[in-house]
């Protein structure tokens, strides 16, 4: 089992999950359901994929699900985006810092992994 307390990026990317899922439910009740659902659906999938990395087969199985993490990061980005520039739709500043230091974390984890398997 993970312990999330101790797992900087897991209690981040849960707390993001669970932000998400409000915004995506305020969305909603303004029937923005495309948007909502692929915010939903991206947001949530970081930390899905953070919490799947914990217990990888391989160390190439570790970086695939963190490459994965940030991909839908930078899709969560893309979403968040169009709702903070749309006039039509509200927006959480709050989710953007979340995002932002999210991003950090696996950048740096991502970065990390690849020098260590390239063996820099």
């Amino acid at each position: 089992m993970i312990n999330f307390e101790s797992n900087p990026l897991i209690t981040k990317t849960v707390k993001f999950s669970l932000d998400i899922i409000n915004y995506c439910e305020i969305l909603e009740e303004k029937k923005k359901y495309i948007i909502a659902k692929q915010l939903l659906r991206s947001g949530t999938s970081i930390g899905a994929n953070s919490f799947e990395a914990q217990n990888p087969y391989s160390k190439k199985d570790f970086i695939h699900k963190i490459k994965i993490a940030a991909k839908e990061l930078k899709e969560t980005k893309y979403w968040l985006y169009l709702c903070k520039h749309s006039p039509n739709y509200p927006f959480d500043e709050n989710l953007e810092l979340q995002i932002v230091e999210i991003g950090k974390i696996i950048y740096k984890i991502l970065s990390t992994s690849l020098s260590k398997e390239n063996g820099s």
